[in-house]
């Protein structure tokens, strides 16, 4: 039963020309149509066929859909997905440029300039072909500095501190929240370009920067994007940051 239930939907997916939310739709519609089969498998019960897949109305099939991805909370910018919301409507604060959305919203107090903020953070570009670039939230060491001395990127302190004054402020950011910003060159890593000798490396210039020495890759997709001194254009960051409170 369950290789004929395979079978109808590799044929579906094999000779059927949908759009991926459709698709993600039927194929859920499939499934669970063939989990009903192996259920109750009595002589009547008919598994999902091409032709009874073509006629499921096309408002069930994008219901199936959103219930499919529903689950999704963002946490790492996916490849495919890194500068897309994934479901959540970014904001824009008209004055930076920077855009927002809160996937969890935080608790407490929020945190002032001069305070250790303590973050995970996983970070991507919105270009390339392989746009992930690092993430933190599996090393165990979270990215850690003081607000406003200088270390580290405007964008990150605009997100976690917030703005008022503009016609769309930015909230702060509390302990415990989870917030995806798209960061703009000028609040990024501009400054790098500007400087006579650059270092690129975390602690001689202003981070976050991947760790030199790690074997993922991250170094070296970030130095591309970021401190590339052929390449003069920079393309927005996207991150995803989860704040900690004190630690």
């Amino acid at each position: 039963a369950s290789s004929c239930c395979a079978h109808h939907l590799l044929h579906f997916l094999l000779f059927t020309s949908v759009t991926m939310k459709a698709l993600i739709g039927v194929a859920a519609v499939v499934l669970l149509g063939c989990a009903s089969a192996l259920q109750q498998p009595d002589a009547t019960h008919q598994f999902p066929t091409r032709r009874s897949i073509l006629s499921i109305p096309p408002k069930a099939v994008i219901a199936a859909a959103a219930g499919a991805s529903s689950a999704t909370i963002i946490s790492t910018p996916s490849t495919a997905n890194a500068a897309k919301p994934n479901g959540l409507i970014l904001d824009k604060s008209s004055e930076s440029g920077l855009k927002w959305a809160d996937a969890k919203q935080g608790t407490g107090q929020p945190l002032k300039p001069g305070m250790v903020a303590s973050i995970d953070y996983s970070m991507a570009s919105t270009v390339g072909r392989q746009p992930q670039i690092y993430t933190t939230k599996d090393k165990g060491v979270p990215y850690r500095w003081t607000l406003g001395d200088g270390s580290t990127i405007a964008g990150i302190e605009l997100a976690i501190l917030g703005s008022t004054g503009d016609d769309n402020s930015i909230p702060p950011m509390l302990p415990g929240g989870i917030r995806r910003v798209i960061i703009p060159a000028n609040l990024g890593y501009q400054s790098i370009l500007n400087e006579k000798d650059p270092k690129c490396i975390e602690g001689k210039d202003i981070g976050p920067i991947p760790p030199k020495n790690n074997s993922d890759g991250g170094y070296q997709r970030w130095y591309q994007f970021y401190c590339n001194p052929r390449i003069p254009y920079q393309p927005d960051i996207v991150l995803d940051i989860k704040l900690y409170g004190k630690r």
